[in-house]
């Protein structure tokens, strides 16, 4: 949980559920988003997957092996899935459109992934009819605009790292 003396409280740690991979977050993400299209949803064996953008040089394998799988994606252009070398859970991905730059951290794997909630709901137009998505919180039918939900820090970090 936040400690409410602190209230910046990276680096933050995860890991896999055999406990022999773990890695840092240097900082806070880009952007969180809670993806509900159907190709998350089989991905996860959930409702949805909640994934923590953030600069791939701010994601620290701190011990154990990683492996990378390359799988499909809803676009056609594929993924990397990096996950534990025994256990095999999926750890962070990268997308091809933004490629080795950008990690997008499964939050579920965080020691507390309470700290990151979604900054966005996305693909709700393939939600389970059963999950209730909390008000307050934005909800788009499919994809966004960044510049119409990022943080400005977050779009200049974006830029930097795209430069």
């Amino acid at each position: 949980m936040t400690d409410p003396a602190n209230p910046d409280p990276f680096p933050i740690e995860g890991g896999c559920t055999c406990r022999a991979v773990r890695y840092g977050m240097a900082t806070a993400p880009l952007f969180v988003h809670c993806c509900h299209c159907r190709w998350c949803q089989r991905e996860s064996g959930s409702a949805f997957a909640l994934n923590a953008m953030i600069e791939a040089d701010r994601v620290q394998l701190l011990e154990g092996q990683t492996e990378r799988v390359a799988t499909p994606s809803a676009s056609g252009k594929g993924q990397a899935i990096v996950r534990c070398g025994r256990c095999r859970v999926a750890l962070w991905s990268h997308y091809a459109g933004s490629g080795d730059a950008v990690s997008f951290v499964r939050v579920g794997t965080l020691d507390d992934p309470d700290l990151l909630p979604p900054d966005i709901h996305i693909f709700t137009m393939s939600k389970q009819p059963w999950v209730l998505l909390p008000p307050g919180t934005p909800a788009v039918a499919e994809y966004y605009r960044r510049s119409e939900h990022w943080p400005a820090a977050s779009i200049d970090r974006f830029k930097a790292l795209k430069a």
